[in-house]
């Protein structure tokens, strides 16, 4: 899930609403997003620590006193994917379904369902082009709440989200590298790229979705971002993961990617949920 990113005690209490099914935590200053991973071993639990963490971000963030952000947002809870590991997808249609209409009726945000969710399997980059404008909300009010925004909720396969943080502050090389790799210029299938800039650090990031990894995996999405690079002659001088990457596409990288990118087993979605079973 995707949140404002909030100060570190609303965190913490966003955090301990997640209970036992919470595998990672992620915060940014600069997008002002903070992304929580859930998960569990039985049917129910993900979507039960989602609704919880949704209610505990209403009721500690308002999106009126947030910063902007680099990142686009509908609101302060602001995604909600759910992805079935080891069930039919159907399950995940289900549950985000589910999660929709409590949030419409707890919460009285709109709601816009994308991707399997959405009966005509809109992206959530179509969701956010044309939410209120081209498009009303599936669920929920017709306008933005003005404390919490809007939510778009989806179903959707794995998704592996990952920063590539520039060696300078060049927004403009950024933004360069990301149209040159993402799938809607012409780049990468299944690759979505923002080039954004982080003010607090002084540096410039492509910002990464590697939606499809049947097609494109996360070493072949960030090698082709550190050969962009390269040929403007500067370099890619750190590798940022956002959230947990599928056991599979861990397996599938090079040694030598793996040692690049300090991605590490560790990072999977599996080896948190094993961790958590011990627990």
């Amino acid at each position: 899930m995707n949140i404002a990113a909030g100060a570190g005690p609303a965190l913490d209490a966003l955090a301990a609403a997640c209970g036992e099914a919470l595998l990672d935590r992620h915060a940014d200053t600069d997008h002002d997003r903070s992304v929580f991973t859930l998960a569990g071993p039985a049917d129910g639990d993900a979507e039960s620590a989602a609704l919880a963490l949704a209610a505990a971000a209403a009721a500690h963030l308002d999106l009126a006193t947030r910063p902007e952000g680099v990142h686009p947002r509908l609101g302060v809870v602001d995604v909600v994917p759910f992805v079935a590991l080891d069930q039919p997808a159907t399950t995940a249609v289900a549950a985000a379904h589910r999660a929709g209409a409590h949030l419409a009726e707890e919460l009285a945000v709109p709601v816009f369902f994308y991707d399997a969710a959405d009966p005509a399997g809109r992206s959530l980059p179509t969701v956010r082009r044309d939410a209120f404008a081209d498009r009303a909300p599936d669920l929920g009010p017709p306008r933005p709440d003005p404390r919490l925004g809007a939510t778009a909720v989806g179903a959707r396969p794995p998704l592996v989200a990952v920063n590539c943080w520039l060696d300078r502050d060049d927004v403009g090389l950024a933004q360069a590298v990301a149209r040159a790799v993402r799938a809607r210029d012409g780049g990468l299938p299944g690759v979505r790229a923002l080039g954004l800039r982080l003010a607090s650090r002084g540096v410039a990031q492509v910002s990464l979705n590697v939606a499809d990894l049947a097609v494109t995996g996360v070493e072949e999405a960030c090698e082709t971002v550190r050969r962009a690079v390269g040929a403007r002659g500067a370099t890619v001088e750190r590798v940022e993961w956002v959230g947990l990457v599928p056991e599979g596409e861990w397996a599938r990288c090079s040694a030598a990617f793996l040692a690049w990118s300090g991605l590490d087993r560790s990072r999977t979605v599996e080896a948190r949920l094993a961790g958590a079973a011990r627990r």
